[in-house]
């Protein structure tokens, strides 16, 4: 195992707007957004030090969620492709790939295609999911999607590895004999696992380089942090591990507009003294969302926390 990132400091990395357009987090200008924004936001990260981008993953959204979750979903695999082409150093994370809707050895041609092609920028972040109707479609039992994604993450190591002829054996999946090329870039791809639920966080622990915790406010990181810790070490599992936070929104000086009683705002001093808590709670990188009314105030927002606050992270 390999860490992504240095220890002992606090990196920043981002989920892109336009891509997923659920109403708990979309901007309303990111409605009529496309292709041009999407790219120009990953740039802006990309000049701003951010750590990586990322992008989430759903194939299909049934009526009775559309209101809340939108039906704007894109392909994570397609658009961190698209992502690759128009950055040069920002790392490229699915936050998260719910890999248990795909046989393994997809998942393994895309994602190795997409690390193959990028430069070894991929980490690849994955969940269980939580849309029934999205797994009945696909014939994927969805009471089981756990074991499923256990039991995918196996396969994956395998099927992502070295090997041109990658070769496993288990209950749902086995294949030996079939060729896959090109390998990724990287020696060993980064698996980060999403989610807060005993069963996700045991998941990460034992079978995860990294854990993408769901929006775990700040008091509960401790202890969610001290599990995995615990579980790490009863299941002899050793190695670099990076563990993950989702910020509340921020907001780079003084808005002058409604931006929710939410979001930290102010100074880029005072901003970064707040986020730094995250460092002392033994989180590795911080996933930021900025509030913005359109695409050129959220590249200025990114510019500002790159240029302003980010110097401030390891103080």
């Amino acid at each position: 195992m390999a860490r992504v990132f240095p220890e002992g400091r606090l990196v920043y990395g981002m989920q892109l707007p336009v891509q997923s357009q659920s109403t708990i987090y979309a901007e309303p200008w990111e409605a009529s957004a496309g292709a041009a924004d999407l790219a120009e936001i990953a740039r802006a990260a990309d000049r701003s030090g951010f750590a990586y981008v990322a992008t989430c993953d759903h194939v299909a959204i049934p009526r009775r969620l559309a209101g809340a979750m939108s039906t704007v979903w894109y392909d994570p695999v397609a658009t961190l492709s698209f992502l690759a082409g128009v950055t040069e150093h920002v790392r490229l994370l699915s936050h998260v790939a719910i890999l248990g809707l795909r046989h393994p050895l997809i998942s393994a041609k895309q994602y190795a295609t997409l690390d193959h092609l990028s430069g070894g920028r991929l980490i690849l972040g994955v969940g269980a999911g939580h849309v029934q109707e999205e797994f009945e479609i696909l014939g994927v039992d969805f009471a089981r999607r756990g074991a499923v994604l256990d039991e995918t993450l196996d396969a994956l190591r395998a099927a992502l590895g070295p090997e041109e002829y990658p070769e496993f054996a288990g209950e749902l999946f086995s294949f030996e004999d079939l060729g896959q090329l090109p390998r990724p870039a990287q020696e060993r791809i980064p698996v980060w696992v999403g989610g807060s639920s005993p069963a996700a966080v045991r998941r990460a622990a034992v079978r995860g380089d990294g854990w993408l915790p769901q929006g775990d406010p700040r008091d509960r990181l401790p202890a969610q942090i001290a599990r995995i810790a615990q579980l790490r070490a009863e299941a002899g599992v050793i190695g670099p591990f990076e563990v993950g936070a989702i910020t509340e929104a921020l907001y780079v000086g003084e808005p002058g507009w409604d931006t929710g009683r939410r979001t930290l705002t102010g100074k880029a001093e005072a901003l970064a003294e707040s986020l730094r808590e995250y460092g002392a709670l033994g989180v590795d990188q911080i996933q930021v969302r900025f509030r913005s009314r359109d695409r050129a105030e959220l590249v200025d927002q990114i510019t500002a926390f790159g240029a302003e606050v980010a110097p401030h992270l390891n103080d």
